[in-house]
């Protein structure tokens, strides 16, 4: 751990780092860029970094732009990134009561201490799991697999049918390419560019930057100019601060293992941490009128999903949500795979990770503090700056990645596909877990099956942990289906759409 501080704490290191955070509270603070957005489109750009130098910029993009979502929250009730929805909710009314300084400040601090605590959480867990995960075999990993798989159903939205048809979408894409096991052409149609597969960042890179621009620029209307204004104190006074422990670490302990869930993300864990902080407040009526304990939940719970959800990844190998589905990829690219593995071939460049995790959080809560007057007035930029920007972006990143036109071609693609699938409703995150669990789940089942004597699938009976696996799974998928049954006959109503 020492030695990780020492180099984390190297010039370049720090410098990146800072350029991260002033990117990431840029990209938060500015309805319709999202986290996602940002560590997708600059990924490509670090790739000539050294590894720490060029995680340590990713991991600040993260961290910050998932806590400067509540800027436009609180000053136009306008959440920059989903995860910011429930801070909308008490941080506008304390905008519009005049304590609009007092509400940054608790954004900034709040949400910093909840990515610290979640990332001791990291520090703690991370290991004794990698131990575990360590005895897996191919079954396990095959298993473990369509575990995450069966999150599909989590990430679906509204409609299930949708998010099925995209999770099968992603996983016939991720089988492009040459063969895991006999290196024969699948897909390629005679196409050598095709012979790699089709690369996963410029899919990204299409999708959630691409895409984005494009489908605001389509829904663009008349911008909401907010005007410059004082903003008064901002850090809490201590009844204020006492008044917050309780929510704080509330949202602290449930974020944390929120973000631990695959599939599971930020939004999720807000609104829990919210609801709950509400029914063990003893100012109950205050919340969503402008509640200071409602505020530190949800600002909380922004950044401790964070350390739940680099937990999940490091250890096994599945993305919590989907910017870590993102920084999967950059890891492969470093040459180190997620999972337990990484603990025994890497187990340096985890305490890196860890120690990068606790850096950017600090500078979160140092620039968020002092920086908040400057950063509200992010969002008088003009949007068609921020869309010029976020193209040249895409474009340049997803050409760097192999330095291939064939790649930009797929990154413009998967932009307009992706304004397509967002006016059709369709979800794009179980097109993400499919993508990376999809070769995951194929390779494994093989191996499996070359394992067994029979080459049966009777084989995984045999194996506890891959059979709990596989049970859960299948319980997953199943359990939304019975409940809106239930929920039909009951009501003869259907809550969600199948």
């Amino acid at each position: 751990m020492v030695d990780a501080l020492i180099q984390t704490l190297q010039p370049s290191v720090l410098l990146y780092m800072m350029i991260g955070v002033v990117l990431g509270i840029f990209i938060g603070a500015l309805p319709g860029l999202t986290a996602t957005m940002g560590v997708a489109i600059l990924i490509p750009l670090t790739f000539w970094l050294q590894p720490q130098e060029g995680l340590a910029m990713l991991i600040a993009i993260y961290c910050s732009s998932i806590f400067a979502g509540g800027i436009p929250a609180i000053l136009l009730n306008a959440p920059g990134t989903p995860a910011s929805m429930t801070t909308a909710w008490d941080g506008y009314e304390l905008n519009k009561q005049g304590k609009t300084g007092l509400a940054l400040g608790v954004n900034a601090i709040y949400s910093a201490l909840g990515g610290i605590i979640s990332t001791v959480f990291l520090l703690v867990a991370a290991f004794p799991i990698s131990r575990v995960a360590l005895s897996f075999g191919p079954p396990e990993y095959f298993a473990l697999a369509i575990f995450g798989l069966s999150m599909m159903i989590s990430v679906s939205g509204k409609s299930i049918s949708k998010g099925l048809i995209m999770g099968f979408a992603g996983l016939f894409i991720a089988t492009i390419g040459l063969d895991p096991m006999l290196s024969m052409p699948r897909f390629t149609f005679g196409s050598t560019s095709l012979l790699d597969g089709i690369s996963f960042i410029p899919i990204m890179i299409g999708l959630f930057g691409l895409g984005e621009v494009l489908s605001q620029i389509l829904d663009s209307d008349k911008e909401e100019k907010v005007k410059p204004k004082k903003i008064g104190r901002i850090l809490p006074n201590k009844q204020e601060r006492k008044l917050m422990r309780k929510p704080f670490w509330l949202s602290s302990m449930i974020s944390t293992i929120t973000g631990a869930i695959p599939g599971a993300g930020g939004d999720i864990a807000s609104m829990i941490s919210w609801e709950q902080s509400k029914r063990f407040s003893k100012n109950k009526e205050k919340f969503g009128k402008g509640s200071l304990e409602g505020l530190s939940a949800s600002s909380t719970a922004n950044n401790a999903v964070i350390g739940g959800a680099f937990t999940t990844m490091l250890t096994l190998g599945l993305p919590g949500d989907s910017v870590t589905a993102i920084l999967i990829g950059a890891l492969m690219v470093y040459g180190m795979q997620p999972g337990p593995t990484l603990f025994t071939d890497h187990v340096d460049f985890v305490y890196i990770i860890i120690c990068l995790l606790f850096l950017a959080n600090i500078l979160v809560l140092f620039i968020g503090v002092f920086g908040a007057n400057i950063f509200s007035r992010i969002m008088l930029v003009k949007r068609e700056i921020i869309w010029a920007s976020v193209i040249l972006f895409s474009i340049v990143g997803a050409y760097a990645l192999n330095n291939s036109l064939f790649d930009v071609w797929v990154m413009a693609i998967s932009g307009v596909i992706g304004v397509v699938l967002r006016k059709l409703d369709f979800p794009l995150g179980p097109l993400i877990l499919a993508l990376i669990l999809g070769p995951m789940a194929e390779s494994n089942l093989r191996r499996s099956l070359s394992m067994s004597l029979d080459g049966s699938l009777t084989y995984f009976l045999t194996r506890p942990i891959t059979m709990t696996l596989l049970t859960i799974a299948v319980l997953s998928l199943i359990f939304p289906l019975i409940k809106g049954l239930y929920f039909k006959s009951k009501n003869n109503k259907k809550p969600v759409d199948f």
